[in-house]
């Protein structure tokens, strides 16, 4: 490997396309870096600078040399600072789950405030639906898991908080059948009519909520693909409260009572307690201030 004096000649070398002018840039005597630059050639075995021309240039393998030693020794000083910044307590990189039932687009701030650090983690956030969230924690695909729903399974050195409670509302488009029927709907009349579901992410065990036995259901690949859905009368189905709110004041979407309406969702963060790290232990905290918490749970309103 060069040294970040080799390093230096050779760069000069190929800008200024003179001994004189690089021994000028550098701030050493010609004959310096003259000699330099034969040590690099004997030690190297290879002619690496082209003296035929008046400007003087760097050979096919003098440029290969350069390129090469410019990229190991930018990869040398990274893994230094990455060494550095683990040593110091920070993660290499940390992976972050969120259902999808959460927008990702109020996790901008807590980015920029975690951009701020300057810690170096890499980060790495993705979704994942009911079910697939809670097993991404499982299977290490996750260090946080953020909105998980249902009670928390068991995971060897699980640790969790409760992010807070989603409320839903039965749902149709105004020129859906069900629009028009009487309240409440029982679960036959109910069945009656597809669903529209979320798919669960689940890689071994897909799970469907809200809906009855016996009912078709069509499955998309979000919340907002739901609400959208039933909102030009392709389904019926349960919507979280906040997110259907303005669709319904707009009469795109007629809220219904039902016999057996559904229970508000708990959802959690969670983590392993085995690998906590700074950046892991910032964000646990981030996820602990409730303006986030609320405006995570509320989402944001889909309007007409």
């Amino acid at each position: 490997m060069l040294s970040e004096d080799e390093l230096a000649l050779l760069e000069a070398i190929r800008e200024t396309g003179s001994l004189s002018r690089a021994a000028a840039r550098l701030g050493k005597a010609p004959s310096t870096l003259s000699n330099a630059a034969r040590h690099l050639e004997e030690r190297f075995d290879a002619l690496l600078f082209d003296r035929r021309r008046y400007r003087l240039q760097l050979t096919p393998a003098g440029q290969l040399l350069t390129n090469e030693a410019a990229r190991l020794m930018a990869d040398h000083a990274r893994l230094t600072q990455r060494v550095k910044q683990v040593a110091s307590g920070w993660e290499d990189r940390l992976s972050i789950v969120t259902d999808e039932i959460l927008e990702f687009e109020l996790l901008f701030p807590s980015l920029r405030a975690f951009d701020a650090l300057d810690s170096g983690v890499q980060l790495r956030l993705t979704h994942e639906v009911l079910g697939g969230t809670w097993e991404a924690l499982r299977e290490g695909r996750a260090d946080l898991v953020v909105g998980a729903t249902n009670e928390p399974p068991a995971i060897p050195k699980l640790r969790w908080h409760e992010l807070g409670v989603m409320e839903w509302v039965f749902a149709v488009s105004p020129r859906h059948p069900l629009a028009k029927v009487v309240e409440p709907l029982d679960a036959d009349t109910v069945a009656k009519h597809r669903a529209i579901v979320v798919a669960d992410s689940s890689r071994t065990a897909s799970r469907g909520y809200g809906t009855v036995g016996g009912q078709g259901r069509l499955a998309v690949p979000s919340m907002r693909a739901k609400i959208l859905a039933q909102r030009d009368g392709l389904g019926v189905g349960w919507v979280p409260k906040h997110r259907a709110q303005a669709l319904i004041a707009a009469g795109q979407l007629v809220e219904k009572r039902v016999a057996d309406p559904r229970e508000p969702n708990t959802l959690y963060v969670a983590w392993r307690g085995d690998s906590e790290g700074r950046a892991l232990a910032w964000w646990v905290e981030q996820m602990r201030q409730p303006r986030l918490a609320k405006r995570l749970i509320q989402g944001l309103p889909i309007t007409a």
